[in-house]
Order: structure tokens, then sequence, then C-alpha cells
């Protein structure tokens, strides 16, 4: 056997570029790393030494740029990622939010936080955390209970088997997440004979599991039976790339569709994509969801944001039916499960259906449904009223086109975007809801540029959100990545604050105006993104704000709009409860009516 001597780190980063799509580009696009003590002197030179073959982008918050890697690998329907590495202690539980956001949402990304020394002779080192019951446990143990696979490498020949099992899982449809390697730092700088047909160049294959014929029929049988059956379709479709599968399906048998917050499975315009669904969902869909007499999900975790807290799908005898390549998910809350992957699944469902046709789903519940919103999104009349977020949105889309890909993550914008955004195209909508992550924004619009260098990519944040994490703007001016971030200033967390007021609580510490501060603040959001090298400029109306839109192919790197709007309104039509406790006791009136509205809605959870 002919062996190659090198550090486990040289080991390691050679490997990762040796890893191929099918496609035959590398499976991993580049490394984000913020070098420590931890990890600068073993991994940082051997990421120095493979600069042409693994490219290495740096940082400014280690939270942020795993965020970056994770968009990524999400405009990219899992089929590329990128590693992220950092030094022990701190900059490695930096990270930690980020791997639950890619363990919640599926999706891969490789952590390699640096460790402790394995020998244990320095201990304790810098930064290290101790426990004082257990020797063995480290702050990396934080990465456990969100990581879909979690080893640490306390011996070089380890990688040898970490490695490969890493990528399975990154590259599994149903186990697809976050892995981490936490590496201890005596170890990356331990050289190994390891053998030269370990960096052989390896093409991962996305695999497509069918699902159990018996599961199919099982399903058929229901859908045949079904007088208002629904189709529910989640992020699973995309990653499937199942969109036409879904369309061909829908069209043949004659069910209409409905969306989680990973929108755009279906165009807008088609006649058979009744909207978004659940607590920020269209009137128009929700209706149908609530008569729904078998519902199929397609790639979805039904999350309560989607199912109305299991409130929304009221009908008598109602079935549930789940196709998902994770069992996990297949099996939820009693559905019929069809465990394989969506495109697959759909085929063959519908071969099992042959002619079948369900009823035709009510007319006029779309048009109905654009009637009511379209004029919140349209440009206001003459006034000097504070913009609304719909408002916003409707100037946004205006300016949009195909190429566009709207994008956020926390706060009021998640929900609005979700009722009104106009999808035209698969890839055109890029929601982070299943963390609901604030702070996501300014580095995802990074990572989904980086993926799609062509798209036009427009972040939609609120000044809260911006306020916590918003150091990756610096990064995208030094790289030239160029994306549009438009900041809705409402002065503190104005979503969060209707949800206190509707749950009958007083307005409190979520607008400046009503938390404990002495002076209000006039926080320069346009300055402070020059300063870090974006260009900026604050808009006083809707017509500004287009104007400003209108210059964005024009200019190289981040550039940013911020305009203030009114923090109060919100899209009073379509949407449905959500469960948030109301306490039981309380001295205010409005919290005790709103303790009765609440028990009255959970009785209809199933």
């Amino acid at each position: 056997m002919t062996t190659i001597r090198l550090t486990a780190s040289q080991a390691m980063v050679r490997w990762l570029a040796a890893q191929k799509t099918e496609t035959g580009e590398s499976y991993f696009a580049g490394v984000w790393a913020i070098f420590g003590h931890g990890n600068v002197a073993g991994i940082g030179e051997a990421l120095q030494g493979a600069q042409d073959i693994l490219p290495t982008f740096r940082g400014q918050n280690e939270q942020s740029m795993a965020h970056a890697a994770i968009a990524y690998a999400k405009q990219l329907r899992r089929r590329r990622a990128m590693a992220v590495t950092s030094s022990i202690g701190p900059g490695a539980l930096n990270m930690v939010t980020a791997a639950a956001l890619a363990h919640v949402n599926r999706l891969p990304v490789l952590f390699i936080p640096a460790d402790v020394f394995s020998g244990r002779g320095p201990d304790p080192v810098l930064q290290q955390v101790e426990d004082f019951a257990d020797g063995s446990v480290t702050a990396n143990d934080c990465f456990r209970p969100v990581s879909r696979y979690f080893d640490r490498i306390t011996r070089p020949q380890q990688l040898l088997t970490a490695l490969p099992r890493a990528l399975r899982v990154m590259t599994d449809p149903a186990d697809c997440g976050p892995v981490t390697l936490a590496f201890c730092q005596d170890v990356q700088a331990e050289a190994f004979d390891w053998p030269e047909e370990f960096f052989t160049p390896k093409t991962w294959r996305f695999r497509r599991p069918p699902a159990d014929p018996v599961e199919v029929e099982r399903v058929a049988a229901l859908v045949r039976a079904a007088k208002r059956p629904l189709i529910l379709a989640g992020g699973g479709v995309l990653f499937s790339q199942a969109e036409a599968a879904l369309t061909d399906f829908a069209e043949r048998h004659r069910i209409p569709v409905v969306e989680t917050q990973a929108k755009s499975s279906l165009p807008w315009t088609h006649p058979l994509n009744f909207g978004p669904v659940g607590v920020t969902g269209a009137a128009s869909a929700n209706a149908l969801a609530e008569k729904a007499d078998l519902v199929i999900g397609v790639g979805t975790r039904f999350q309560d944001f989607t199912t109305g807290s299991w409130a929304l799908f009221k009908a008598r005898g109602r079935k549930l039916v789940s196709i998902n390549t994770a069992a996990y998910d297949a099996m939820k809350h009693g559905a019929e499960p069809l465990c394989g992957d969506a495109l697959a699944a759909l085929d063959q469902l519908s071969a099992a259906l042959g002619t079948h046709r369900a009823p035709a789903p009510p007319k006029g519940l779309k048009e109905a449904w654009f009637a009511a919103v379209d004029p919140l999104t349209a440009p206001p009349g003459e006034g000097n009223a504070l913009p609304t977020d719909q408002q916003v949105i409707g100037a946004v889309q205006r300016a949009s086109h195909d190429d566009t890909v709207v994008m956020c993550a926390a706060g009021t914008m998640p929900g609005e975007l979700h009722k009104l955004w106009k999808a035209p195209r698969p890839g055109a909508y890029h929601m982070e809801y299943g963390f609901s992550c604030m702070g996501y924004e300014i580095a995802y619009a990074m990572g989904i540029k980086m993926a799609e260098p062509s798209r036009d990519v427009v972040c939609m944040v609120g000044d809260g959100s911006y306020m916590m994490m918003n150091s990756e703007m610096a990064t995208a001016a030094m790289l030239g990545i160029s994306f549009t971030v438009v900041i809705t200033d409402n002065r503190g967390y104005g979503c969060i604050n209707r949800l206190q007021m509707s749950t009958g609580g007083a307005e409190f510490n979520n607008l400046y105006a009503h938390a404990r501060v002495e002076t209000q603040p006039r926080i320069d959001f346009a300055a402070h993104a020059g300063a870090m090298g974006a260009t900026a400029v604050k808009v006083g109306s809707i017509a500004e704000l287009e104007a400003a839109l209108a210059r964005r192919s024009t200019i190289r790197g981040p550039y940013v709009i911020v305009i203030d709007t009114d923090p109060y309104p919100s899209t009073p039509h379509g949407g449905h409860w959500w469960d948030v406790a109301v306490p039981e006791v309380s001295a205010r009136p409005q919290v005790r009516a709103a303790r009765a509205n609440y028990l009255k809605n959970r009785k209809d959870q199933s």
C-alpha cells in the first residue's frame, strides 16, 4: 500500500477537496474560517497550502459566516455545501445557533470547531470549559443535540472513517443536516502515513429512494376516496427538484396546492396554486385546508405555523398523508406514510391513481384573496403617513423580475412576505422560517449570491434583526458580492410588539418607545452600512424606494436602502390562530379576555 505522510489537518483538507458532485464540481465550495489559537497552526496552515483547490473565506463572526455557508447549500438545493472552522471556546460556541438552524432546516454544513488537547498535558488551556464531573466533556459537546452526526477527532487515523461518515450524512436525503467534527488541536498537527487511495476523487450521488409499493397503494386508496383532497407543499419539493412532478401530479389529478414558507414550488399564477397556508396563510389556502378531508403533505415538517398549531384542519374525519424521505417526518401526527423521495413518490402515486381526478376545487377563492390584499401593496396616495411593510413589499415586488430572489428570516417580514410575495418560479423565495433566526439575513443574502451569482438577491430585514448581526456586510463589500438590502426601521421589535398586544399584554420592552431607555435612538443605518463598505441610502417614501431599487443593477457590492415604517399595521386578511399560551391569571382585563379566546381556539386542535 502506497502512503503519503501528512498532518491530520492536511489530510482532511486534501480529502475535502477531492469530493465531487455528479456534475463534476467540488462538493465543498470552500471553507469559512476565523482562526484562533485552537486552529490557526493546524487547520490554518493546511488551508493556506490548499487555497487553489479549496478556497478559504474569512468571516467576521462565527455564527454569521456559518449562516452564509448554510444559505449557499439551501439555494443550491443541498447539492453543494461549505465547511466552517473556528477556534475552541467562544468561537466554537458562536456556531451552535447556526448548527441548530441547519438541523431544523435539514441543511448540510460541516462544522470543524477546534477542541482541547487530546493528550491533556497543558490542561486547562485557554478558552477550555471544564466539566467538574466528566473529564471527557468539552464546550463542543453543545453541538451534539444540534448535529446529525458528531465526532471528536482524538487520533489522526480516525479521519479515515469520520470523514466518509460526515459526507454520507450531508448527502443523504433523509438524514441530511449539519455534521460536527470537533478536532483536538494537538491532533491537527500530528502526522500520519495516509493511504494514497484515501484521496482518490469520489463522486457523491444524491439518491432518490422510491416509496414502498404497499404504502403507495394505501395512499392511492385514500386519494380515491377523498372528496376534498389538498396538497401541502414544503421545502422537500425543492430539495428533491420535484416541482415539475408536483405540477404534473396536481394537474393530472386536479388537486389544489397550498404552500408552506418554502413557497415557489408552483408559480403564483398557476391556477391550482391557492397560496400560502397556515398562521401567515392566505384566506384562499386556509379555506381549503379547513375543509380538506385529506391533507397530502409533500416534503414538509408540519410545523405549527403550517398547521395553525394543528387547529387548521377542521374537517370531521380528516386524514393526513406525509410524503417524505425521512421516516421521522413521514410518521408525524398519525399520518399515513409514503416514505421516499418526493419526485419518485409522486410519480409512483400518480401511476397508481391512473386517470382518477378529484372534484374541482371551489372557484373564486384565489381571485378574492388578491382582490383583498393587492390594494395593501399598492403605492400610497399623497400624505405624510409612514409607509407600511405591505407597501414596502409592493415596491420591491414591482421592481423584481424572474431572476429576483427575495429572502428574509425573522420579525414582521416573514409573515407579510408569505402572504403577499408573488414568486414567479422555484428558487425565487428564500425564507429561513424553520428556526426564524434573527440576524441571519445579511449573511444569508451573501451566501445566496455566492451560490447563484447571476441572481438578483434582495434581502428584507427589520432594524431589530439588522442590529443583532450585520458584520458580514463588511465581508460582502471586501469580496465584491452584490446584493440589495432593504432595511425597514420600525424602531424596535414591531412583530413581537403586535403579538404582545394580541395576547392581552401591554406594550412593553419591544418598541424603543416602550422600553427603559433614557433617549430614543436615532440610529443612522445608512451611515453604519456605508462605514462597512456598502453603498447606502435612506429614502423617505415608497416613490423614493422604487427609484432607489431601480438603481441597484448599477452598484457593485452590497447596496443598502433604509426606510422608516409604521410598526403597527399588518395584513388584516387571511391568517390563522397560533398557539401562544396566555397567562391563566392576570390583573389586566385584556389578558383575561385573550385567555378566554385562547381556550376557545384550543378546542380545535387535533
